[in-house]
Parts: C-alpha cells; structure tokens; sequence
C-alpha cells in the first residue's frame, strides 16, 4: 500500500527574559538545584503569579514576523496533571484564547519552497526537572531528585498545521524556525540546554484518503538529527504494525539516540483530560494596538524582507536568499562581504559564505561569529579572482591557508609567499599548449574526431604542465584555436 506521512510540530522556545514568567526569579541556566526557584515556582501557600511583561512582548514580536493575529485579549488558564516536578500540580498555559493565533512560515526542502500554516503561539510556564542519576533513598536505594530552577521558565509554545509530509521537510521547517526566534533575539536556540525542544505528532494513512490516522507525539526532541531519526523511525514502525495487522495506538512516545527507535512513554492524553479552566490569579492579558506597534517599531528586518530585497536588488536566486537568511549571523556576514566587492558580484560572495565558508564552519563545528576569516578577508580573495590574480580551484588552497590563520589571514601574502599567481601570459600558455599536443597525438586525433572528453583531456594536461596556474579561460581559449587551426 502507499502511504501517506502526516507530521505536525509543537516547539516550546525558551524566551529570553532575564526572570521567569510569573515570578522574578532568574532564568539563568547551570545554577545548583532548587537556587533559582522562589515561593511562587515552589507554589507555596499565599504565593500569587505576577506576569512578566517581556515575555508578552517576545510573544508579539513572534506574531508579528509570522504574519499573524496578536489577540487583543487572550488567557492563561489551569492545565491539570500530576508530575513530580510541576509543584502546583497544574501548569500555568493558555487553550482556548492563545495570544498568538495563524501565521505562516516558508521554508525549503532542497530548491522546492514550501508553506507551512500555523495553529497557534501561546505563552506557558516551564515545569521543573526529574533527576534520576546519582540520588539514592535512606536505606541506599535508587532514587529521584527534582530541580524547580526551571519551574516558571517563560516558554513560547508554537504548534502547527499537520501538513508536513516527510522527516525532511520537517527538519527544514524547524531550522527555520529556530534561525527565526534567534533572528528575533526572543531565544537563544541552545537545544543542548533545551531552549528550543520539538514535539512531533506523526501518524500515516493510504494515500488519497481525507481521514487522519491515530497519531503518536514523539516528546522533546532536541536535535535536528534526533527529529529526522525519529519520525522516520516511527513512520516505519507505524506501517510495519498496520501492514502486519495490527492498531496504532494514540500516545506519547520518547526517542533513545542510542537505540535509534521510539518507546512508549504514556497513553496520549486529550484536551479534556486536563480540565482547563481559566487561571483564578491572573486577569485576561489585554494587548492594545499601540502596545503591539511600539513593539513593531523595535524589531530588526526579517529574514523575509531581507530575502526577498537579496533577491531584488542583487539578483540571488530565491534559493541563495532563503540559505542566506535562514540565520542573521549568516546575512550579516554575506552583506559585509558583498558590500566590499562590485555591486554585480554579489552571486560570487553568495557561493563562497554557502560554500567554502559554510563547509569549513560545519566541519569545525563553529559559528559564523567564530570564523576566523573576516568578510573583508573574504572579499579581498574574491577580488583576487576576479582581477585574474588567482584561479577559482587555487582560491580554494588560499581561502584553506586562510582558515588555519596562514600571514596573517591576507589572500595577497598568501599568493605572494606561495607563488600561486596566474600564468596569463599568452606566450608561455601557448607554448605550454604545443608541447601537450605533440606529447598526445593519439587524443588530438580523438578531438579531430568529434569527441569532447579528448579536449577536456588536453585542459587538464596543460593545467598539469602549468600546475594549476595557467588562466582556464585562457587556456580553453587558445587551446581550441591551436586545435582548430
């Protein structure tokens, strides 16, 4: 049978307040267990929650930047469940008024651009941590430990159509979420620490049918790899139970890395279970229009308008200006180095920042911030191409001197101190070119003879004699002239 995948994301971003969302206790991460938490976060007697107005406005700023509706009234309400760790044995989160409601985030999976709506962004508190490792009861058994730093910690909850088909693209829609709440400077994006954590919801059904199948919610997923390996573990073990007869079963689901499959966590609760009910202690959060237009008047472009100008006024291709914008980092960088070169040679800035300068940087493991070649740097070796100096395949030995810090990061001592300018002169090319032909009778013969791969052959065998200095242009220039002769 065909099958189709349905896919639905529910992220919880972290917002970057210094104190958390009901109380003023710091949002610090790393501090010793149970320092960070205060009266309200312990729910003690008499505690009242008090909101906390930067996390409201982090929420409009999201809203904004999605392109959807920031309600002018919204509510928190009680969402009950037991847990160790959820001190009041109910977490503060809004249901049925959220303060952020549609919006649409584009993305793309390969050169394809896809769309994705959103259901909702609503604001909730964090619960506190189960520590299982290293604790041990009175008489010397295994034990839990609970930490309530992170009880209270203001999270952005940000929930989805389910209209993602693959693993794939629901990976590129959570890179460009993640590059957009750290674009916005609302989340940090630090998912070892768990600022931005993704719950998927998959489930598979025949293809052409309308009817949803029973979805399972694969919990806190807080790597990119771990999302893609999860949801295609779990489509697998979804068809595979189906096909041998079995039912899909309605849960919650964790993901081991070790094992690389999904394990049963709990039956999969629905709304209802959890009797929400508005919160007693807090008043309905009222956004007015000026409230929301002073927050748009703070915020930075966004990545779309900033595409959509790399693509107007510089001519990239909207696949260039989506990667370039997927991170602000990125754009920044990209616009330093395109702004010291030519107005028309923006596309050669584009292919070395996604090409070079990203593979380095992903082989190293480090941020744009880290790159220990400037943009001036960089745009000082494209210029160096583009005056004939140097070669595209010999700029990449330079840009790799470069990396390691090689006279200082300058492309010009590099050339210098290496010898790797350009042969152009056409004398010394064209000599060069009658000793490969009379060394290679037999592949002239085959040139003579229509077939390409010979004149090809002859390219590189005069690129060898130059070793890799001679100008290629040049070079296919003179050598089709000589054998055409």
């Amino acid at each position: 049978m065909d099958w189709e995948i349905v896919i639905g994301l529910e992220t919880h971003a972290q917002l970057s307040t210094e104190s958390k969302i009901f109380s003023r206790s710091s949002t610090c991460f790393g501090a010793q267990p149970n320092t960070q938490a205060n009266a309200v976060d312990m729910a003690l007697p008499g505690s009242l929650p008090a909101m906390n107005r930067g996390a409201v406005e982090r929420a409009i700023q999201f809203g904004l930047a999605v392109g959807a509706r920031v309600a002018e009234r919204s509510v928190f309400a009680r969402k009950n469940y037991f847990y160790p760790d959820l001190p009041k044995n109910y977490q503060i989160s809004q249901f049925e008024l959220p303060i952020v409601v549609g919006g649409q985030l584009s993305f793309f999976v390969g050169e394809t651009e896809h769309t994705i709506n959103l259901t909702r962004a609503h604001l909730e508190e964090d619960a506190g941590k189960s520590l299982h490792e290293h604790y041990t009861g009175p008489h010397g058994e295994s034990s839990s430990g609970i930490d309530l730093n992170r009880a209270g910690t203001p999270l952005l909850e940000i929930v989805t159509e389910p209209e993602m088909r693959s693993a794939a693209e629901a990976v590129a829609y959570a890179r460009t979420l993640h590059g957009l709440v750290v674009w916005l400077g609302i989340c940090d994006g630090n998912m070892q620490e768990g600022s931005f954590r993704c719950d998927a919801n998959v489930s598979v059904r025949p293809r052409g049918q309308a009817e949803f199948g029973t979805r399972c919610e694969i919990k806190n997923l807080n790597s990119f790899r771990f999302l893609e390996r999860a949801i295609q573990y779990e489509v697998r073990r979804q068809i595979e139970l189906i096909e041998d007869g079995g039912k899909v079963v309605q849960e919650t689901r964790l993901y081991d890395p070790d094992r690389d499959e999904t394990r049963s966590m709990r039956t999969k609760e629905d709304s209802d279970d959890y009797r929400y009910f508005p919160d007693p202690d807090l008043p309905p959060l009222v956004v007015s229009s000026d409230w929301i237009d002073a927050v748009r008047a703070t915020m930075p472009e966004l990545p779309a308008a900033k595409r959509a100008r790399f693509e107007a006024d510089l001519s990239l291709s909207p696949y260039d200006a989506a990667q370039l914008t997927l991170h602000r980092a990125m754009a920044d960088y990209f616009e330093a180095t395109a702004a010291a070169l030519p107005a028309d040679q923006a596309k050669q800035a584009a292919n070395w920042v996604l090409g070079e300068l990203s593979a380095a940087l992903n082989r190293d493991d480090l941020e744009i911030a880290q790159s220990p070649v400037s943009p001036a740097q960089l745009a000082a070796l494209i210029h160096r191409i583009l005056d004939g100096t140097i070669s595209n395949k010999i700029a990449r030995d330079v840009f790799a001197a470069m990396w390691t810090g090689e006279s200082g990061g300058a492309a010009d001592a590099i050339i210098e101190s290496r010898g790797l300018r350009q042969i152009s002169d056409t004398g010394a090319i064209e000599a060069m070119i009658v000793s490969v032909l009379a060394d290679n009778p037999a592949t002239v013969a085959q040139y003579h003879e229509g077939k390409q791969k010979a004149f090809n052959s002859l390219v590189g065998q005069v690129m060898k004699a130059a070793k890799g200095k001679a100008n290629p242009q040049q070079v296919n220039t003179l050598l089709k002239q000589m054998l055409d002769a």
